[in-house]
C-alpha cells in the first residue's frame, strides 16, 4: 500500500466530509475530502505537464497551511518525493538542500520566503521553477520562471483533460518501496543529512502507531509543529490521514492558545517546551493567587500529586482520596481543560525527553501526555505510551513490527520496516549509522522488565569529567526547567573538574520577583548581577539538586545567567528546539573558561 493510494480510498470514503479547517477571514472554515483531493490531482498533473517525472525531486519551503498537504500529495501522487524546507531556514541554508536534493522546483509560500530563493538562484543551477502560493509583487512574477500555484493548477487541469487516465496509471505504479521524502536532519554537528524515506516506512509506522493508540474519523488534530519535521509530518499528518481525522492548522506558535480554544482539538502532537510553559503558567497563576482562591489551586496540585503517586505505583485510589480528586476536577481542572478547548483526548509528546514531573502533572490533572519516541530515520515512532499502558519517566513500549536492542555501550539500536534506506548520496553516513543491519540511534536508554522504554541522554551529549564520571546531562537540565525561574539550561563540563552550566531565566517571572523585592536594576543584565538574584538561583539550583537526589558528582558548581535566550536566528538551537551544544558552547567558550580559571 502506497500513500497516495491511502489518501485517495479516504476520498472515497468521506468525499464531501471535512477533512482540514483552517482560519480565514477571523473563522475557521472546513475543507473537504474531494477539495482537498481535487487540488491533489491539478498539482500532480501540472507538474507532470512541465516536464516533471516519477522519481524527480520537488522542493516545499512553506508554514503549515492546507496547500502544504495539496502540494505533498501533488508530489507524491506523480510518483515524485518532496523535500521539505523549514520556513525558518536562511538563504544559504535553502540553497544546500535544494542542492543537495537535486530538486527542479520549489514551492514557497509567502513573498518572504520567495525572495529568499530568488536570493540564491544563481547558485542552484538545477532549479528551474519557483510555485508561490501567497498574491506577490507583480513584479516578480515578470520573471518567467516564478509563477503562482494557481497557475501551475490551471495547467494541471488543462492536461487532465488531455490525458484521460494517465494520472491514475502513474499512481497505479507507484510502488510501497519507492521514495517519499527526503527529510534533511536539522543538524545539531556538520552539515544536514537527507534521510531517505519511503511510502511503506511511513505507512507501516502509521499502522504501528494506530495499534496502540485510537485514532478516528471524529478526532481533531491541531497541527502546529512544523510539518517539515518527521513528527508533525507523520503522527499529525499522515496517521490524521490513515484515520480518516481532521487536520486543524493553528495561525501561529504563538497563536495555539486561542486556536485551541477556537477548534477544540480532541489530539494534538507536541513537544515538551509547550507542556513546561503550560505547567509554568499553572504554577504562576496558583502563586500570584490570594486568598482562597489561592489555597484551592495548591490543595488541588497536592491531590493530583497522590493520584499520580497511585498510578505509578498501580494501586486504586482511596476512597476518600478518588472523592476529593473529582471535587478537585471539578473546582479547578475543569477550567483548564476549557483553556485546551474542552474536547482534549490525550496530547502525545516527542523530538525531546518530556520530565516525568510533567508527565505525572497533566495526567493527574485529565489531560493525558502520551510520550513517545523515534528519529527522523524511523518515521519516526520507535515506541510511545499509550492510556492503557502508561509509564511515567518511560517512552512506553516498542510498537509492533518495530525491534529493539540496547549495545554493550547502552545505545539503542533499532530494525524494522519503518527504518531509513539511507542518506541521499551519502553512503559513508550511510554506512557508519548501521552495525549488523540495526540502526544505531545515538541515543543512550534502556528496557525493563515490563517492556517499557526509557532514554537517558544523546550518546555524543554525554559528559565525562576530569574524575572519569560519566554524566547525562538532560536528566538535570529538565528538572531544572520546571522551576518558575528557569527557562532553560544547558549543562557544561566535559574533561572538566566540575560541571557548571548556562542558565536562561524566565525574565517574565524573575523581573516580577525583583519588583516584589524591591530590587533596583536599569536593565536585564544588571538585574542577573544583583547579588541578591545568583543567591536565589543558587538556592533554586540547590533545592532541585536535593529533592531528586542528584549526586555530587553531577551537580552545578558554578553558573553563567544568560541576558537572552538561546536563539534560532544565531543557529544555537534547531527548528525542533534541540540545542546545537557545539555552537552554544562556542559562543560562551571564554565565560564558562573562566568559571575553572579561578
Amino acid at each position: 500500500m502506497n500513500l497516495v493510494q491511502v489518501f485517495f480510498d479516504q476520498v472515497k470514503r468521506y468525499g464531501d466530509q471535512r477533512a482540514m479547517m483552517v482560519k480565514r477571514g477571523g473563522r475557521y472554515v472546513d475543507i473537504s475530502w474531494n477539495e482537498w483531493a481535487e487540488h491533489v490531482r491539478s498539482i500532480a498533473a501540472g507538474l507532470l505537464s512541465r516536464g516533471f517525472q516519477p522519481g524527480d525531486k520537488i522542493a516545499l519551503l512553506s508554514e503549515n497551511r492546507p496547500e502544504w498537504a495539496f502540494v505533498d500529495f501533488g508530489v507524491l501522487s506523480m510518483g515524485g518525493a518532496d523535500v521539505p524546507v523549514y520556513p525558518t531556514n536562511r538563504p544559504k541554508q535553502i540553497a544546500f538542500l535544494v542542492n543537495n536534493s537535486e530538486s527542479g522546483l520549489i514551492f514557497v509560500s509567502t513573498e518572504e520566503q520567495l525572495r529568499k530563493v530568488l536570493e540564491i538562484r544563481e547558485s542552484c543551477p538545477l532549479l528551474k521553477t519557483i510555485v508561490v502560493f501567497d498574491p506577490v509583487d507583480d513584479a516578480l512574477l515578470a520573471d518567467e520562471n516564478v509563477i503562482t500555484l494557481s497557475f501551475l493548477e490551471a495547467e494541471g487541469k488543462a492536461w487532465l483533460q488531455e490525458n484521460p487516465g494517465k494520472l491514475e496509471a502513474i499512481i497505479e505504479k507507484i510502488k510501497p518501496d519507492d521514495l517519499a521524502t527526503i527529510i534533511y536532519t536539522s543538524g545539531t554537528t556538520g552539515e544536514p543529512k537527507g534521510v531517505m524515506l519511503t511510502h511503506h516506512n511511513f505507512y507501516s509506522n502509521c499502522q504501528g502507531s494506530l495499534s496502540r493508540a485510537t485514532v478516528g474519523h471524529d478526532d481533531i488534530a491541531l497541527s502546529h509543529l512544523p510539518l517539515s519535521h518527521v513528527l508533525e509530518r507523520q503522527s499529525g499528518y499522515y496517521l490524521m490521514v490513515c484515520a480518516g481525522a481532521t487536520i486543524a492548522y493553528a495561525e501561529a506558535i504563538d497563536t495555539v492558545p486561542q486556536n485551541m480554544e477556537e477548534v477544540g482539538p480532541t489530539i494534538m502532537i507536541s513537544v515538551p517546551r509547550l507542556f513546561e510553559k503550560i505547567y509554568a503558567k499553572i504554577y504562576d497563576a496558583a502563586i500570584q493567587s490570594s486568598g482562597l482562591k489561592k489555597k484551592l489551586m495548591f490543595w488541588a496540585f497536592g491531590i493530583a500529586d497522590q493520584i499520580a503517586a497511585c498510578k505509578e505505583e498501580k494501586k486504586t485510589p482511596p476512597a476518600f482520596l478518588a472523592w476529593q480528586y473529582g471535587l478537585a476536577k471539578k473546582l479547578v481542572f475543569s477550567k483548564m481543560g476549557k483553556k485546551l478547548g474542552g474536547r482534549l483526548r490525550f496530547f502525545v509528546s516527542g523530538g525531546a525527553p518530556l520530565p516525568k514531573k510533567i508527565a505525572e502533572f497533566f495526567y493527574a490533572t485529565g489531560y493525558l501526555i502520551l510520550e513517545g519516541y523515534g528519529l527522523t530515520e524511523t518515521s519516526p515512532v520507535i515506541a510511545v505510551n499509550t492510556p492503557e499502558e502508561l509509564k511515567f519517566g518511560t517512552v512506553g513500549k516498542v510498537i509492533p513490527e518495530v525491534q529493539v536492542k540496547i549495545a554493550d555501550d547502552g545505545e539503542i539500536l533499532v530494525k524494522g520496516p519503518n527504518v531509513t534506506q539511507g542518506y541521499y548520496k551519502n553512503p559513508q553516513a550511510t554506512a557508519e549509522a548501521f552495525v549488523d543491519g540495526w540502526f544505531c540511534t545515538g541515543d543512550i536508554g534502556k528496557l525493563d522488565d515490563e517492556g517499557y522504554l526509557s532514554i537517558t541522554d544523546r550518546k555524543k551529549d554525554l559528559i565525562v569529567t576530569a574524575g572519569g564520571k560519566n554524566i547525562a546531562p538532560q536528566h538535570l537540565e529538565n528538572l531544572l526547567k520546571t522551576d518558575e525561574y528557569i527557562s532553560e539550561v544547558m549543562l557544561y563540563g566535559d574533561k572538566k573538574r566540575f560541571v557548571s552550566a548556562l542558565v536562561v531565566p524566565d525574565f517574565e517571572n524573575l523581573e516580577r520577583y525583583a519588583l516584589s523585592h524591591d530590587i533596583l536594576y536599569t536593565d536585564i543584565r544588571g538585574l542577573l548581577e544583583d547579588p541578591e538574584i545568583i543567591r536565589l538561583y543558587e538556592q533554586r539550583i540547590k533545592k532541585v539538586h536535593e529533592e531528586n537526589e542528584i549526586p555530587s558528582y553531577e551537580q552545578i558548581k558554578k553558573f553563567i545567567l544568560l541576558d537572552s535566550d538561546f536563539s534560532m536566528d544565531d543557529e544555537e538551537i534547531t527548528p525542533t528546539m534541540k540545542l546545537r551544544r557545539k555552537i552554544v558552547t562556542a559562543k560562551y567558550q571564554q565565560r564558562l573558561d573562566a568559571l575553572y580559571d579561578e
